[in-house]
């Protein structure tokens, strides 16, 4: 019996997909957006943490007062201009809207892997780089939280993606891609320099080991990439000086070696993932020089970066502790574009092994993400409860806390910190902190807030949850201690009267964030 249309529409469908390669692609990748779209949206309306305060209360400034306002933070300010500029047609700051910028840019990378990863290293290779970009924890987390983390993975890998393309299949039309995107990247975050000069050390490898005759052009190359980057970050170049002489990152800690190994598996969804895609893609990746000349000296050169540019990282904070594993972000688009290219060059074993780590991988960690602070829960308390009105005086004794308060307890109080009033509530100002905070002791600042707190007001004392973090760090240290003196200070000064902590933990497990001490002037 002759098959009805109905039944036959899917024999239609897989014969015009299979006539037309680019129809297959388009499916293919919309599938795969479609389910990272779907892995990475479990949590967007999770609540802010600290950092993410400061992102919304940056961005909200002037579009062209950011630069200067970053001059008290310490970031370079293109993630902060382009949050601005998506708040605004957005329609809002709200945690699901300017979680959305993270996700769109999440997104991005998944077509952007394949093209690359094709162009790179062939098909099967491009897909395999898609299905990693769409489904790593590392970047379904950030790509959930209103920071730059995931534009500087976006940019980090078409950087290195366009790198290969010029310097090692020499495919001079990705020479303006290359230096555009190397000066984004600087001017996202402040690691993206070392990714630039591991790409710069990966160009001198390709430059030695090429022909004798390929030198020349692979010279000139380089300079014109490179140095058109560096032509297109000058501009910033005065501001990076001035943050560099009096910001910096007083709460990190000098890493030890295996801080990299711990970051590098996190990066990789956990250790076992990371050791298979770390032996199965180096083994796949020795085949390339079998396979093809130009590919494998683009993985070299890739390769080369991505180990230099982690060294460069750790080398860096120990002289100037800047180091999170958070911002090894930069690393994720070279590493997912060599993973790829391994993997699919392991046989059969590979294929399992891809198959494996992208099951292992395909988990939304919202339970995670939503716990990252619990700055809301304690403000929502706050109001309900009517323990704090309107013109009460807020001192946080966590200072880069602020912001974040300020977003959630909105304009209609008054702000200060442990080292006195804030001028501008929507920033922090890092400019020389961990001497400010030595030097502001809490008994003569609280003697200078004391009288702007009329009898019947409240007194809000903001303190840090201290068991739920590592306190080690110059600046983390100092707070701890500030924290418990500010408590003392303000529970045996007669003028306040205790009123009540929010929240009450009983035994339940501590929260990360803040809690509240309310004191009534008497």
């Amino acid at each position: 019996m002759a098959g009805s249309p109905r039944a036959g529409l899917p024999a239609r469908v897989s014969a015009r997909v299979h006539a037309s390669p680019y129809l297959a692609t388009a499916l293919g990748l919309t599938l795969l957006v479609a389910a990272s779209l779907y892995l990475r949206t479990q949590a967007i309306t999770a609540k802010f943490w600290i950092d993410e305060g400061l992102s919304v209360g940056i961005a909200h400034h002037g579009f062209w007062d950011i630069p200067t306002v970053l001059q008290q933070d310490g970031s370079p300010p293109l993630y902060y201009l382009l949050l601005h500029v998506w708040m605004a047609v957005a329609g809002g700051d709200g945690e699901a809207r300017t979680h959305a910028l993270s996700v769109a840019l999440a997104m991005l990378a998944v077509p952007a892997a394949f093209v690359l990863g094709r162009l790179l290293f062939g098909a099967r290779a491009g897909w395999a780089a898609a299905a990693l970009t769409a489904t790593l924890p590392f970047l379904t987390y950030y790509a959930q939280e209103t920071r730059m983390y995931a534009l500087i993975a976006f940019l980090g890998l078409v950087a290195a993606g366009a790198f290969g393309l010029a310097y090692g299949l020499r495919e001079r039309r990705a020479l303006p891609v290359f230096a555009v995107a190397t000066a984004a990247m600087l001017y996202t975050h402040n690691w993206g320099a070392f990714l630039a000069a591991g790409l710069g050390i990966g160009w001198l490898v390709l430059v030695r080991t090429a022909a004798p005759q390929e030198r020349r052009p692979l010279v000139r190359d380089g300079l014109l990439g490179f140095g058109a980057a560096v032509v297109l970050y000058l501009p910033w170049v005065p501001t990076l000086l001035e943050q560099a002489r009096h910001t910096g990152a007083p709460w990190a800690e000098r890493p030890p070696l295996e801080a990299i190994v711990t970051s590098i598996t996190s990066l990789a969804g956990g250790t076992e993932t990371g050791l298979l895609v770390l032996v199965l893609g180096i083994a796949g990746l020795l085949t390339l020089q079998e396979e093809s000349r130009p590919r494998a000296r683009a993985a070299l050169g890739i390769g080369v970066a991505l180990g230099t540019g982690i060294a460069l990282a750790w080398l860096a904070s120990q002289a100037s502790p800047a180091w999170s594993t958070r911002y090894f972000s930069v690393f994720v688009g070279p590493a997912l574009l060599l993973a790829g290219a391994g993997l699919v060059r392991f046989g059969k074993v590979g294929l399992v092994a891809l198959a494996l780590v992208l099951v292992l991988w395909f988990d939304p960690r919202d339970r995670q993400i939503k716990g990252k602070s619990d700055v809301y829960r304690v403000a929502r308390t706050l109001q309900e409860e009517g323990l704090i009105k309107p013109n009460d005086l807020v001192v946080t004794a966590h200072p880069e806390q602020g912001p974040l308060l300020r977003y959630y307890l909105g304009p209609d109080y008054r702000f200060a910190d442990a080292m006195g009033p804030v001028p501008d509530t929507r920033v922090f100002d890092w400019r020389d902190a961990l001497d400010r905070l030595e030097a502001a002791g809490p008994r003569r600042t609280l003697d200078r807030l004391a009288p702007s707190v009329s009898p019947g007001q409240h007194l809000v004392l903001m303190l840090p949850i201290i068991r739920t973090g590592r306190w080690g760090a110059p600046w983390t240290e100092l707070v701890r201690r500030r924290s418990a003196q500010w408590e003392r200070a303000v529970d045996h000064d007669k003028r306040f009267q205790r009123i009540a902590p929010v929240p009450e933990f009983g035994t339940r497990p501590l929260p990360r964030g803040l809690r509240a001490v309310v004191y009534l002037r008497r």
